[in-house]
């Protein structure tokens, strides 16, 4: 489901149902020439079809962060937009990207970190990586409930 899709007085009532964020992460320089940007574009896209179809009760697609002065400053502004999205009622922020520049940070804020690597190995294997996010969130909640 895309952010756009839910209207705010829709917001109330699903967001119980609505806890994972899947954040796009494009990582262009502005060195890329019109056909890289495409390109870039269309295999992020691919990776989060599979995602955007299987969870679409689960799982809001925000719009994609597509420039980025790869470094320290870009790992903490997306670290804080992870923190913020938290704050407005997600569960889990699952960050999503196809360049090979990102999956070289580390993102302390997002619950998972879906890259090219994590994309090569098939849509199973993604998948059973979301569903193990959301099963230990699940087991953790249990137990927070019987302490």
């Amino acid at each position: 489901m895309k952010f756009s899709d839910i209207s705010k007085e829709d917001w109330e009532s699903l967001m119980p149902y609505l806890d994972t964020c899947l954040l796009p992460v494009t990582g262009m320089t502005g060195k890329q020439s019109p056909w890289q940007a495409t390109k870039a574009l269309e295999e992020l896209g691919e990776q989060m079809i599979g995602l955007e179809t299987a969870y679409k009760g689960r799982m809001v697609t925000y719009p994609a962060l597509h420039y980025a002065a790869i470094g320290e400053a870009f790992q903490q502004q997306v670290n804080l937009i992870c923190r913020n999205l938290k704050q407005t009622g997600f569960r889990h922020v699952i960050l999503i990207t196809a360049s090979p520049l990102i999956e070289e940070l580390a993102f302390d804020e997002a619950d998972l970190v879906l890259t090219p690597a994590t994309a090569a190995k098939g849509r199973e294997h993604v998948r059973s990586l979301v569903e193990e996010l959301w099963r230990e969130s699940q087991q953790e909640a249990e137990e927070q409930v019987e302490a």
